[in-house]
């Protein structure tokens, strides 16, 4: 009986033996779910932008077809290449002054707050503004740079103007005012999440061979922190590129985005114009973001 059970044993083998997976087969399986929600949720929706993209339309519907008018007109219009241009403008300009601001207010936080306490404290502190609606957020800066509004009325009073200050609001200056307002915590909190992994021994030992303030902050602290300002960066400038309410209220209908031109478009019903340019603009961003991640490696933060 002995003998039989084990040749029934070793026959189940061969069977156990078959039945195995592979790691890399067992780790496609768990992710199989991620995939079917990302492919459902966003490859989708892209899939179908793209489509419509060349399709045909009118006053009275759309029409399915393989044009490439609607990317002959978005591409050979020096009006789009000028909103593209000036999107790209106040891209690079809120991305530089969230990227200085984010900066040092992480920098403070993580090495000149000790208690980790009030660093948690502060840390909140500055994402209650982001408990309201960003149009909320946005337009309350109406009224502190109109032209009777809070800034001209306390500029004139100290005698410092004798008229209020045009350019303050319902300008490009707004428009750059308000963005970073809306998006610096999206600088803030990843540089602060570097920073705070910074080993404070390398500061120790830089001070120890004899460099300056300076030298540790150039040298140590910003090298270090490239991965939290390239994931910074990358989250402010896909924001920027896809606001179109920000352009529109506080520049008052007087400058213009690639967002708010589909928004436009979509309003009058042209839909496969929109979703040409929604592809250009998501190609411009994969450029854009592909550039960073070829300059910074933000695998470690990932």
């Amino acid at each position: 009986m002995a003998t039989i059970a084990a040749v029934t044993e070793d026959s189940k083998q061969p069977t156990r033996r078959a039945l195995r997976l592979s790691p890399s087969a067992i780790s496609y399986l768990q992710a199989t779910p991620l995939i079917a929600i990302l492919g459902f949720f966003f490859l989708l929706p892209i899939a179908m932008i793209a489509v419509v993209s060349f399709w045909d339309y009118d006053f009275a519907g759309l029409y399915p077809d393989f044009l490439t008018i609607n990317y002959t007109d978005t591409l050979g219009s020096w009006v789009t290449w000028k909103t593209y241009l000036n999107t790209l403008k106040f891209t690079a300009i809120v991305w530089a002054l969230t990227l200085v601001i984010g900066f040092w207010v992480a920098y403070f936080l993580a090495f000149h707050i000790r208690k980790t306490s009030t660093q948690m404290i502060l840390f909140l502190v500055c994402t209650v503004p982001f408990m309201t609606s960003n149009i909320i957020r946005m337009i309350s800066w109406i009224p502190v740079l109109g032209r009777n509004g809070l800034v001209n009325s306390s500029l004139i009073n100290m005698g410092v103007i004798p008229q209020p200050i045009e350019w303050l609001l319902y300008s490009d200056f707004a428009v750059v005012l308000a963005m970073v307002h809306l998006y610096t915590l999206f600088m803030v909190t990843p540089i602060f999440n570097t920073l705070m992994r910074i080993d404070r021994s390398l500061f120790e030992a830089a001070r120890d061979a004899g460099a300056s303030g300076w030298q540790v902050l150039w040298n140590v602290v910003i090298p270090l922190a490239k991965p939290g300002m390239a994931i910074g960066t990358i989250f402010v400038v896909t924001l920027v590129m896809a606001d179109f309410s920000t352009v529109q209220v506080m520049s008052g209908g007087q400058s213009a985005s690639v967002a708010l031109m589909m928004k436009n478009q979509m309003s009058l019903l042209q839909y496969p114009a929109a979703a040409a340019n929604a592809v250009v603009l998501l190609a411009v961003v994969l450029l854009m973001v592909a550039a960073i991640l070829r300059v910074v490696d933000i695998r470690k933060e990932l």
